[in-house]
């Protein structure tokens, strides 16, 4: 007399994932990763172009500051106003021209080490 329990066929099989329904969440994932990193480059952009407005209306700003005290006898530069206080330091992206206009920093000619490009421009 053995005491042996026969289990059905269709209660034996594993319980387990398949190869199919693996590959399915497998490129399910790639899907949202890719969605995801073109949304954080979209981001960036955005966040690129607020800095590039902010660095010019600070400028824009530094120079009506400036023309309020000295008066419109002389133009102002980026180191003058660095050095009467209206600046904490001088702009990468943007340049003071005459009459106080503030244009975007131009990229010089290529050379053999190229400069670093403005992101304003």
């Amino acid at each position: 007399m053995e005491n042996i329990i026969e289990v059905p066929a269709e209660q034996k099989q594993d319980k387990g994932f398949t190869l199919v329904e693996l590959l399915i969440v497998i490129v399910i994932l790639g899907i949202l990763a890719t969605v995801t990193v073109f949304a954080v480059r979209g981001i960036t952009d955005q966040g690129q172009a607020s800095a590039c407005s902010a660095d010019q209306k600070t400028l824009e700003t530094a120079v009506e500051a400036w023309y309020a005290q000295n008066g419109t006898t002389a133009d102002p530069t980026e180191a003058g106003l660095v050095t009467d206080g209206f600046l904490r330091s001088q702009s990468t992206t943007f340049n003071i021209g005459a009459g106080g206009t503030v244009t975007a920093e131009t990229v010089d000619a290529p050379t053999a080490t190229p400069p670093t490009s403005n992101a304003c421009a």
